[in-house]
């Protein structure tokens, strides 16, 4: 939704069942994070996505994704002959 469009919050907002407050906390939290930049127009703020920022934690989760992948196939692997033996 953000990646490729400036949002206000209200217009973040419409897009989920959540209340506003809630979303104005989320964007809160990920502006405080970097994962979305803020800017001001007039009286409104408009949030867009960092995808500098999202890179930079990508790289970080990549090797524990690849570690989380190599254990849930070898337990599928596992489960596979636990199956077959029964």
């Amino acid at each position: 939704m953000l990646a490729s469009q400036t949002m206000t919050a209200g217009a973040i907002a419409d897009n989920f069942d959540s209340s506003r407050q809630t979303i104005s906390k989320h964007i809160q939290i990920l502006t405080e994070c970097e994962i979305l930049n803020q800017q001001q127009q007039g009286r409104e703020i408009y949030y867009h996505f960092n995808p500098q920022k999202i890179k930079e934690i990508a790289d970080f989760i990549e090797p524990f994704r690849k570690l989380w992948d190599d254990r849930f196939n070898k337990l599928e692997s596992v489960m596979k002959n636990y199956t077959t033996k029964k």
